[in-house]
């Protein structure tokens, strides 16, 4: 499963995708680590009031109670099983966002990370929840934190290749943005699919 993927460098240019629709910047608009790792803070496209925000949050939804040993809960990043009550709370629009990224891995035979690209800007379909109080760290005690996820399919071909379990879910055109971020899950619960085959490329 991917937990290392490269994101977009700034707000400003996040807000660029979106020429039309004005994005507020929660974030200050400082440059953030390209490479985002599990429990790592990182951008989010979310909603606020009436419309959308660049924000930062940690990279990991609340685990399924029935899977913690402990009062540690380390965070789910990446979600299939959106049947489960669970996740079902946080598949409604206002729970909806959008993930920037320029490349994601998974890990290769010898578990080093085969990385992957797709043209133009993309964004993984994620969920978020803001406010959510836990422990992530033993050391930190509890931490209220803004989490986010995002769903993951069956594999493409070039993904199957390397990893045949699952790959994220991608969205690649502002219709489909819009689509995740306002429809009913009915109608958006299409998108959890693979990308179209020979859609992406293997860089280094």
């Amino acid at each position: 499963m991917c937990n290392l993927y490269t994101t977009t460098k700034s707000a400003d240019l996040v807000a660029q995708m979106f020429p039309s629709r004005p994005l507020r910047d929660l974030t200050g608009n400082e440059p953030w680590p390209a490479d985002v790792y599990p429990d790592r803070l990182a951008p989010i496209i979310r909603h606020d009031g009436d419309g959308l925000a660049v924000a930062r949050a940690r990279w990991g939804m609340p685990t399924p109670p029935m899977y913690l040993k402990t009062a540690r809960d380390p965070g789910v990043t990446n979600i299939r099983n959106t049947n489960s009550p669970h996740w079902r709370r946080w598949l409604a629009p206002a729970h909806r966002c959008l993930v920037p990224v320029e490349r994601f891995s998974e890990p290769g035979a010898d578990h080093k990370p085969v990385w992957f690209e797709a043209a133009g800007p993309v964004f993984f379909a994620g969920i978020q929840t803001q406010g959510w109080t836990s422990i992530r760290k033993v050391k930190d005690g509890e931490t209220t934190d803004d989490l986010f996820g995002f769903l993951t399919c069956p594999p493409n071909a070039e993904v199957a290749a390397i990893h045949p379990k699952a790959m994220p879910v991608i969205l690649t055109q502002p219709d489909e943005w819009d689509l995740w971020l306002s429809a009913p899950w009915d109608q958006a619960k299409a998108l959890q699919r693979p990308l179209a085959d020979g859609a992406l490329r293997i860089v280094n």
